[in-house]
């Protein structure tokens, strides 16, 4: 996470007109804060409180589907899952 630019701890402090960018798996989100609130709220209430200013997601079919098996082939293996993993990017 950054906000202005500079590395920031997700507890960071955030004013008024600060661009925080979120990295997240595959995408890039990048906000700027209009309305600091004090307390939690619900989803909704806090997405007023922000602009988004992210790049449009990739489309889902540019996507490969990671980890899919036949269907009836049994449990994966252990190598099997690192190579999962491998394919999600956990490693």
């Amino acid at each position: 996470m950054r906000v202005g630019g500079k590395p920031a701890k997700p507890s960071a402090v955030v004013h008024v007109g600060d661009i925080v960018e979120l990295k997240g798996p595959g995408r890039v989100r990048i906000v700027e804060v209009t309305r600091v609130i004090d307390k939690r709220v619900g989803a909704p209430v806090a997405a007023e409180c922000y602009e988004d200013h992210s790049p449009p997601p990739p489309p889902r079919e540019t996507l490969a589907p990671a980890g899919v098996r036949d269907p009836g082939s049994g449990r994966p293996t252990k190598r099997d899952r690192r190579q999962i993993d491998r394919l999600r990017g956990r490693r």
